[in-house]
């Protein structure tokens, strides 16, 4: 009988300590996809920071290009009254020139 009961005890201890070497396992991979689960949180916060910049001279950027197309239309607004002015001058030119002609 105390064979068997070290038998028993044998076999106790083995599943205990295979129990013991399974929980030692999870843990470890566990913690491996929790370093993981880590390293893509801080990726994705790197990226999204990147992405607010990148946003954000986007947006400084437009607002450049935007100042410059007031700027280029008051400019052409400019000289096209600029040309319609001289056209005017040079049509009266042209006017007195044929009058100083027929006289």
């Amino acid at each position: 009988m105390a064979a068997a009961e070290t038998q028993q005890e044998t076999d106790s201890l083995a599943a205990l300590e295979q129990r013991i070497v399974q929980a030692a396992e999870i843990v470890t991979h566990l913690r491996k996809e929790r370093d993981a689960a880590v390293a893509a949180r801080q990726a994705a916060e790197r990226e999204a920071a990147e992405m607010r910049r990148s946003q954000s001279e986007g947006a400084r950027e437009l607002e450049t290009l935007r100042n410059q197309c007031r700027k280029l239309t008051a400019e052409v607004e400019t000289l096209r009254s600029e040309r319609e002015t001289v056209r005017k001058r040079v049509e009266k030119l042209l006017q007195q020139i044929d009058a100083l002609q027929v006289s």
